[in-house]
């Protein structure tokens, strides 16, 4: 069967055939990081660590801030059409969100590997738990953007906490 982006996938679990059978899907699966089990959405959030490396040594912040910016609006294409096709809006396979929402925590975080290790897991608390109002957006927002904005917020609400901590000492 070839999948395309108004194709609906029949499949029982999305595979390999089904990531590379359209750039959007492999782009949403973060190429197979949205296939590993179990919890597809932290091996999505730690594929953004190499990422993240690769960029730091090669980039300044404005410009990897436009490459988060670019990734979160492919993102949102990416999540709306791969979302389209499994007839699933957020399928757990779907993790370019938590990618990108990693990508920006690195960013605004302070450097090094104590805070790249916070900021994964205070992104994966708020990602998983989904306090208020993170849930009502989740809810609420649809489509691409929607998969993608509920894990803005998560990785905000960790940049809150980090600011909040850091305050304190």
């Amino acid at each position: 069967m070839t999948v395309t982006g108004a194709a609906r996938w029949t499949g029982a679990r999305p595979g390999l055939r089904f990531v590379v059978a359209h750039p959007a899907h492999f782009i949403a699966f973060v190429g197979v990081a949205g296939l590993v089990r179990p919890a597809p959405g932290t091996w999505g959030t730690l594929a953004a660590l190499p990422a993240w490396w690769a960029m730091q040594g090669r980039l300044g912040d404005l410009q990897i801030a436009g490459v988060i910016a670019a990734l979160f609006a492919i993102g949102v294409w990416a999540a709306h059409v791969t979302g389209r096709s499994l007839g699933v809006q957020d399928h757990g396979g779907i993790v370019i969100d938590e990618f990108v929402a990693m990508l920006a925590v690195l960013l605004v975080l302070p450097r090094g590997p104590a805070w790249e290790a916070t900021g994964f897991l205070l992104f994966r608390l708020f990602d998983i738990a989904k306090p208020p109002p993170i849930r009502h957006y989740e809810r609420s927002v649809r489509g691409g953007f929607g998969v993608m904005f509920d894990d803005a917020l998560a990785a905000l609400a960790a940049l809150m906490v980090v600011a909040a901590w850091q305050r304190m000492r």
